[in-house]
Order: structure tokens, then C-alpha cells, then sequence
């Protein structure tokens, strides 16, 4: 048996790595670093860039005239992350587990209507929904109509208690082909002996697919899980598109995303301040890290036990 030597040389591991992590370092890394640290900054009367320390986060968090904006923020980003969890998720699951059903006539049609909106323009698809939901020309009182639910229309988008809803259930319906295709291949990667030997053993098909196929697939939930959580915290296009930077009505559909842009570029009568922008962004990153942080120290160690 002839022994293989390893003939890579260090010079050409740099070679290869060497462009990934310039163009990483020079477009991600470092404009985050700079970021991160201009939050630590402000500048004086002069114009002079000076330090300041925690102020700029204080100011986010403690100053009345800032702190309702961002915890209002806050709070409608987690339940635009809470939607998308109990809808998104679960409707992908389902989907992904009738796809994955043999014999199932027209899946591969239905998974690329399912899938085509998550590869539309966010412009289009706010453009497409403003048509569809609006009072004056849109078609859905009309669609209502047609199933006698005419009455149930409303300007859901134009008002306070429904519009992030809306916004939410807009977003699941262009997304919800990312879980779904996750999901999809997980389970076509049980391993076919196991499903047939659990066929052999008298199991219905319910039965397999919750003792067997899902906990198999836990590990790939709880990467969809966090691929959400990640997304939405730095969710920012769609409601930018619709609604605009001031995210009305009264910014019941704010979130992180759009009042960071009000803060760093300003938006018309609020003027920016990148200093207390770069504070906004430091902390939409210590949320998202803190999410990320959480899922692999307390959840990410017991799904390992579960992977294939």
C-alpha cells in the first residue's frame, strides 16, 4: 500500500485563502469593527470627534426622547420574530413533509411556486401586496368577495393594531420557501432503512414521522430557528418598501432596522447622527449575538445527539 504524502505547501493555503479574506475582511469585518467602535464617539460643537464613552447607548436606552423609540423598536421586532416562529416554521414543516411524501403528483411544481417569491425583488413583492390590500384599488376586498367574506375587509395596513401583522404575514408568505427547502432535504436524508424497518414493525405513517422523522431532523429546525431569529433582527427591506423609514402608522411597524436608518441617515425633519446611529447598530448586534449566543450554549449541545 503506497503512503500519500501531502504535498500542500503553506504558500499555497495562502494563495487560495488570501482573496476570501480580503474581500471578507474589507467589506465585512472591518466596517463592522469601525461601526462597533464609532458608537463609543460623538462629535462637539467644532465638529471634533471625541470620545464619550457609554453616552451614546445611554442616550438609546435611558434618554425619554430616544428610549421609546428604540424599545417600541424592540418590541415589534420580536413580534415580527414571534409570527414568522409560530407560522413560518411550522406551515414549512408541513409543507416539507407532503413534499416529501412518495407518489405526491405535480411536488416539484408546487415547490417552485412555493419557493419563487423568496427570489422576487422585496420592492416588487410591497408593490404587488400594496395593490392586493389597498382600500382605494386593491383587489382583495374583491378577492374577499368572491367567498362572501367581503365584510371582513379592512385597511389592515393603515391601521395601528394590524398593520406589523400584515407586514409579518407578508414577509412568512415570501420566505416560507427557505424553511421549506431546509426542512425538505432533512428529510429526504432519513435513512430509508429506518422508515422501512419501523413499516415492518406495524408503525403508521404518523407515528414514524414523529418518533423517528422529527426528532432526526431537530438539528435542522434549530438552524431554521436561528436562521429566522437572524433574519428578522436585521429585517429592514420589506417594511423600508411599504412603509417607508417612518414606519407608520404612529411606527407601530418600527423595528430595529428602520429606526436605525432614521438615526444614522436621518429622515426628513430628524436630522442624522452617525455616532448615535453606529450606538443602534451595536446594540441590534449584542441582540442578535445574544440570540445566536444562546442557541449554541443551550440549545445547539442537546440537538447534536439528534443529528444523522
Amino acid at each position: 500500500m503506497k503512503h500519500v504524502v501531502n504535498t500542500v505547501r503553506p504558500w499555497q493555503l495562502l494563495m487560495f485563502l488570501a482573496p476570501a479574506v480580503i474581500v471578507y475582511s474589507l467589506f465585512s469585518a472591518l466596517p463592522l469593527v469601525q461601526t462597533l467602535a464609532q458608537g463609543f464617539f460623538s462629535a462637539d460643537d467644532i465638529g471634533t470627534t471625541v470620545f464619550v464613552g457609554l453616552d451614546n447607548f445611554r442616550t438609546i436606552l435611558l434618554d425619554p426622547d430616544w428610549s421609546a423609540g428604540f424599545w417600541n423598536a424592540m418590541a415589534n421586532n420580536a413580534k415580527f420574530f414571534c409570527i414568522h416562529m409560530l407560522l413560518q416554521n411550522p406551515i414549512g414543516l408541513l409543507l416539507a413533509t407532503l413534499f416529501s411524501l412518495k407518489g405526491l403528483r405535480g411536488a416539484r411544481t408546487y415547490r417552485t411556486l412555493i419557493f419563487l417569491p423568496t427570489l422576487l425583488s422585496v420592492v416588487i413583492i410591497g408593490f404587488i401586496w400594496q395593490l392586493i390590500l389597498s382600500p382605494l384599488w386593491g383587489v382583495g376586498e374583491k378577492l374577499l368577495g368572491f367567498a362572501g367574506l367581503a365584510e371582513w375587509f379592512a385597511p389592515w395596513m393603515g391601521q395601528e393594531e394590524t398593520a406589523l401583522a400584515t407586514l409579518s404575514m407578508i414577509s412568512v408568505w415570501q420566505y416560507i420557501g427557505m424553511p421549506m427547502m431546509l426542512i425538505y432535504a432533512a428529510l429526504l436524508a432519513v435513512p430509508e432503512e429506518i422508515v422501512e424497518a419501523a413499516h415492518v414493525e406495524g408503525a403508521s405513517a404518523l407515528r414514524i414521522f414523529w418518533q423517528i422523522k422529527l426528532p432526526l431532523i431537530y438539528p435542522t429546525l434549530g438552524l431554521v430557528t436561528i436562521l429566522t431569529f437572524v433574519a428578522n433582527f436585521n429585517a429592514f427591506d420589506l417594511i423600508y418598501s411599504i412603509k417607508g423609514a417612518l414606519a407608520g402608522p404612529n411606527y407601530s411597524t418600527d423595528i430595529l432596522g428602520t429606526l436605525f436608518y432614521r438615526t444614522f441617515f436621518g429622515y426628513q425633519a430628524q436630522v442624522g447622527n452617525a455616532y448615535l446611529g453606529s450606538a443602534v447598530a451595536t446594540l441590534m448586534f449584542l441582540v442578535i449575538l445574544a440570540g445566536v449566543g444562546v442557541y449554541f450554549i443551550g440549545v445547539q449541545r442537546r440537538l447534536t445527539r439528534f443529528a444523522l
